[in-house]
This record gives structure tokens, C-alpha cells and sequence, in this order.
């Protein structure tokens, strides 16, 4: 088997299952644990492994609401807008996209009306931000 294949087959588990210990990629991905914990090290070191997050199901949140706000951005701020709303601690996660905005931004707070004047007070304020497209989360479904 290739290193690739190897390298694939334990980021398939970890993807699958962050928490998983050495031992337990190991075996579901055939390999002995310091192969896994040797291709841990350099797949985090080269920049593939970025972090170790919870998936998060929304409704399930005691007064916690989010929402996926496609995001459209003047060419010339983009760089400073990308910035200044990567400080925003509302915003969780945040995506450039090939699709129809340029920027997609996790956005989580206590409600719907608390993530309505996210969008208008501080997401649409920043400069450069030309338009905000949110689309509300209701359930997690995968």
C-alpha cells in the first residue's frame, strides 16, 4: 500500500470519529499505532490536520440559534473585510466560496432576533461588505 493510501485511510477515520485514539485507527485503518501517531504528526505539521472540532447539533442547543449568511464582499476590501469579521466572536467559522458569494460565515447567537442584528449591526456595518445572504439552521440532519 502507498503512504498516500496509508495517510488517507487514517484521515477517513479521523474524520469519521476525532476522539478515536491511536489504538482504534490503527486497527480500522490496518496499520500499527506508530505509523498512525508518526502520520499525525506530519499530516498537523504539514498544514492537512488544522484542528479537532464537535459537530454540533443546532436544535439541540439550549438558546443557541445559527444561521449559514453568504456573504458578498467588494473586490477591493475584501482582504480587510475578511479580517475584520474573522474578529467577530459570534462568527464560529469562516469559508471563502466559489459559489454564488464570496465569503460563507457560521454565525451562533441566542436567537433569531439576537442573529438578525449580527447580520445588520455588525456583519453589513463592516465595509466592504455588500450584502448578506442568511439561511437560518432548523435541524441537523447527518
Amino acid at each position: 500500500m502507498s503512504s498516500e493510501s496509508t495517510a488517507n485511510r487514517i484521515l477517513s477515520v479521523l474524520e469519521e470519529d476525532a476522539k478515536a485514539s491511536y489504538a482504534e485507527i490503527a486497527e480500522r485503518a490496518d496499520v500499527s499505532k506508530p505509523t498512525v501517531r508518526k502520520y499525525i504528526e506530519q499530516l498537523e505539521e504539514d498544514g492537512v490536520i488544522i484542528g479537532y472540532s464537535a459537530d454540533v447539533d443546532p436544535k439541540k442547543l439550549a438558546s443557541k440559534s445559527i444561521a449559514l449568511v453568504g456573504l458578498d464582499v467588494a473586490s477591493d476590501e475584501y482582504v480587510r473585510a475578511t479580517r475584520e469579521i474573522k474578529e467577530l466572536d459570534e462568527v464560529e467559522s469562516l469559508y471563502s466560496s466559489s459559489g454564488d458569494h464570496m465569503l460563507m460565515a457560521e454565525v451562533r447567537a441566542a436567537d433569531g432576533d439576537d442573529l438578525a442584528d449580527i447580520i445588520s449591526d455588525k456583519l453589513v456595518d463592516i465595509e466592504g461588505v455588500t450584502a448578506a445572504h442568511p439561511s437560518f439552521l432548523q435541524e441537523r440532519l447527518k
